[in-house]
C-alpha cells in the first residue's frame, strides 16, 4: 500500500532566506516547508493584444515529488523552466498524467479571486485514483497553489475578459519501462496569462456530428481529465475542420447520443408546454401560429461514466435549479425552466430544429465559460439551430453573465475565493 504524506499548512510567515514555513494541521504527518526560489531574471509582461491560449507562462511554477517510500516531498516554487525527465519515465510511455484547468481574475478592488476551486482539487484526486495516480490532501495544495499565484500576481491582466490560467498536472515518472503504478511522481503548476475567448463578441460556432471516432466509451475513462483523452481527438477535430466546422459534436452509439462538444460539456434548450416535452404534443397543434409555449427544458447528458464532470457543468446545473426552485433569481432567466440531465440523441435535436422548438445549443467549460453553437453537420446536411442577434439564446445568456459576475467578484457568491 502507498505511503501519503499529506502537505498541509497553516500559518504563514516569510522570512529573509525566501523559505515560508507552515505547521501542518495534522501533527501525525509533522510539519514541512514550502521553499521559494524567485526568478533572477522575470521577463516583461506581454502586450495583451498578442495573447494566444496557453503560449505564454509566467516567472515561477511549484513543484511537489513523490515517492512511495517517503510520500510527498518538500514543496517549491522556482523559476519556470524545464522539467528533468529520464527517458524511461512512465509517464512518456503509458501517459500516465492528469491535469486541471483553473483560472485567477483580478477584481473591481484589484484583490485576487478564484472560481470555485475545490471542485479542481476533489476531480483531480479522482482522476490521479482511476490511473492509479498518487493522490494528495486538496486542501493542501490549493494554498500552494494560492502562494504561487500571489507571487506571480502582476501577471493576472485586469483587463475585462482576461485571466490567469492555471494548470496543476500530476505525472508518474519512474524510471523503468513497465506497465504499472508508478513508485515516483511529480505533481506541478504553471501559470499563463490568457485574453478573453471572444475577443470581439460572442462567435456561434458550427460542429461537425461525429460518429467515425469515438471520445469515449462505458467503462472507460471519458470521466476523468487524463491527457491520455485528449491525443485522440486531434486527428477527428482535424477532420472536422477540413468539412468546415469548429469542434466535433461527439456522439455515441448507434442511436447518436450526444457526449460531448470538442473539449466541453453540452447543454440543449428545448421548447415545452405545461411541462411536457413537445414530443407529447401534436405536430399539427406545434406548427400552429397561434400555439403558445409555456417553459423551456435544459438538457445536458447525464455523468454515465462517458461525461467529464466540468466545473462550469456543475455551475450552469446549479444556478438553473436554484432559479427554477425560486431559492436564487437569476436575472433575466425565464421562469418556467424543467432542468434535465437525461440522454439526447441527434434525432430528438434535428426534430426539434424542424419544428422550431429547439431553442438553443451550447458548450460550457473553464476556456469559453459558455460557447454557443448555431450548426450541426449531421449525415450530409446541416441541423440548424438558433441564436440570438448577440450569437447567445435565451438561457446562455443570462447564465453566462451570472458566472462571469461570480467569478470576478462583481455578484457575490461563495463560489469566488479571494486569495
Amino acid at each position: 500500500m502507498r505511503r501519503i504524506q499529506m502537505f498541509m499548512y497553516t500559518d504563514i510567515r516569510v522570512v529573509p532566506t525566501m523559505v515560508v514555513d507552515r505547521r501542518s494541521r495534522n501533527q501525525a504527518h509533522g510539519p514541512s516547508k514550502l521553499q521559494i526560489t524567485k526568478n533572477p531574471k522575470p521577463k516583461e509582461l506581454p502586450d495583451l493584444s498578442t495573447l494566444k491560449f496557453g503560449h505564454t507562462f509566467t516567472d515561477h511554477m511549484l513543484t511537489i515529488p513523490w515517492a512511495v517510500e517517503t510520500g510527498w516531498g518538500t514543496p517549491q516554487i522556482q523559476p519556470y523552466g524545464p522539467l528533468v525527465l529520464e527517458p524511461s519515465s512512465t509517464v512518456l510511455h503509458y501517459a500516465q498524467t492528469i491535469f486541471e484547468g483553473m483560472k485567477a481574475y483580478h477584481d473591481a478592488e484589484g484583490r485576487i479571486r478564484l472560481f470555485r476551486p475545490d471542485m479542481n482539487m476533489k476531480r483531480m484526486n479522482t482522476s490521479a485514483n482511476r490511473i492509479a495516480l498518487p493522490t494528495f490532501d486538496g486542501v493542501a495544495l490549493l494554498e500552494l497553489i494560492k502562494e504561487l499565484v500571489r507571487l506571480d500576481k502582476h501577471w493576472i491582466p485586469k483587463e475585462p475578459g482576461h485571466s490567469l490560467y492555471i494548470r496543476p498536472t500530476l505525472i508518474g515518472t519512474q524510471r523503468a519501462i513497465g506497465v504499472s503504478p508508478p513508485n515516483e511522481a511529480l505533481l506541478f503548476v504553471i501559470l499563463s496569462p490568457v485574453g478573453p475567448f471572444y475577443p470581439n463578441g460572442f462567435k456561434p460556432v458550427a460542429l461537425y456530428g461525429t460518429t467515425e471516432f469515438v471520445r469515449a466509451a462505458p467503462g472507460g475513462t471519458g470521466a476523468y481529465k487524463l491527457g491520455v483523452n485528449y491525443a485522440p481527438g486531434i486527428l477527428p477535430q482535424k477532420h472536422a475542420a477540413k468539412q468546415g466546422y469548429a469542434q466535433n459534436l461527439w456522439l455515441h452509439g448507434p442511436e447518436h447520443y450526444l457526449t460531448e462538444v470538442g473539449t466541453m460539456n453540452l447543454f440543449v434548450v428545448f421548447r415545452k408546454d405545461g411541462g411536457s416535452t413537445f414530443f407529447s404534443i401534436p405536430l399539427e397543434i406545434l406548427m400552429d401560429s397561434n400555439f403558445i409555449y409555456s417553459g423551456y427544458e435544459l438538457v445536458t447528458p447525464p455523468l454515465d461514466g462517458m461525461i467529464l464532470p466540468g466545473v462550469t457543468r456543475d455551475s450552469v446545473l446549479t444556478l438553473a435549479r436554484e432559479h427554477a426552485s425560486g431559492a436564487y433569481t437569476v436575472p433575466g432567466l425565464p421562469e418556467k425552466l424543467t432542468i434535465t440531465e437525461r440522454p439526447v440523441t441527434m434525432k430528438e435535436v434535428k426534430k426539434a430544429s424542424e419544428s422550431g422548438t429547439l431553442v438553443e445549443m451550447f458548450g460550457a467549460g473553464t476556456a469559453a465559460v459558455i460557447s454557443p453553437v448555431d450548426r450541426i453537420g449531421y449525415e450530409g446536411e446541416d441541423v440548424l439551430i438558433p441564436t440570438g442577434e448577440d450569437g447567445m439564446g435565451p438561457i446562455s445568456r443570462h447564465i453566462w453573465t451570472e458566472l462571469i459576475g461570480r467569478q470576478t467578484g462583481t455578484i457575490s457568491s461563495d463560489w469566488s475565493v479571494v486569495i
